[in-house]
């Protein structure tokens, strides 16, 4: 039976596409930055062994003491794990490398699908009042990946508006729909979120046209535009809003959070 006298949790989404370079980690980031903009409270979980979200968000490699594998693997407490940002609301789980080895010690874990969703509903998770959590998933359909999936409510899908960005699209959704099967029943895809779209090529238009088409109203009114100033703020260790909060990269992820905090609401 679920404890009533606990507060409503945190919405949990995990931004997952299995193809890299489609904006993933940089949606994570900057959609994390733009909620806590709004006024929420928010916590990044880092499950990519590469560790970017944790670089983009200024946690230097040597400042990851316990880690998301340690969550997970180590039955770590979550006030060991998460840390604070330079960035007021905004907390991070880290990652490092040895994420890497993860999918091979879960295998002969019994709860090995469980092991994040657990983690993530210790009753310590409740003095962070958190109103979103965002897993930045490997690009894979690993079982880091399925973990993600049965930890949230929700899966956000950062698409590339690049030819055959809609090919790759659905292996993902015959995973969130296994998911759904077996281990989450209340799995819901977030929305698709078309990045690195340029007005002025025929081709992302297309793209929009194709996926607007074929998913409705699964796609996010809100796109995000090819812009420099997006590609150069993981550089400074900063979300794209501060550094630059009037560019066109910026503006784009705040209407983004704008559209999932109505969803929240619904």
């Amino acid at each position: 039976m679920s404890d009533l006298s606990r507060p409503k949790g945190p919405k949990i989404i995990a931004v997952a596409n299995q193809k890299g370079g489609v904006g993933k980690t940089t949606t994570a980031i900057n959609l994390a930055a733009a909620l806590v903009k709004s006024g929420c409270r928010v916590l990044v979980v880092d499950l990519d062994p590469q560790g970017n979200a944790s670089t983009g968000l200024g946690i230097d490699p040597e400042n990851r003491g316990y880690t998301t594998y340690d969550l997970i693997l180590g039955e770590v407490d979550l006030h060991e794990v998460i840390q604070t940002t330079e960035f007021e609301n905004l907390w991070i789980s880290p990652a490092t490398i040895d994420l890497s080895s993860a999918d091979i010690e879960m295998v002969t874990n019994e709860k090995r699908s469980f092991l994040l969703h657990d983690a993530l509903r210790q009753h310590a998770i409740d003095d962070f009042a958190f109103d979103f959590i965002l897993i930045d998933c490997p690009p894979s359909l690993s079982l880091l990946t399925v973990n993600a999936m049965v930890a949230a409510e929700s899966v956000l899908v950062p698409l590339q508006s690049e030819f055959f960005a809609l090919e790759g699209l659905s292996q993902l959704m015959l995973t969130v729909r296994e998911v759904r099967q077996t281990a989450n029943s209340k799995l819901r895809i977030e929305g698709v979120v078309l990045t690195m779209y340029d007005q002025r090529n025929n081709l992302s238009r297309q793209v929009e046209q194709d996926a607007r088409d074929n998913l409705g109203d699964l796609v996010f009114e809100t796109v995000i535009p090819r812009n420099v100033r997006i590609s150069e703020a993981p550089s400074f260790a900063l979300p794209v809003l501060d550094y630059d909060p009037m560019s066109k990269g910026s503006l784009a992820y705040q209407a983004l959070a704008k559209e999932v905090i109505a969803k929240k609401g619904r």
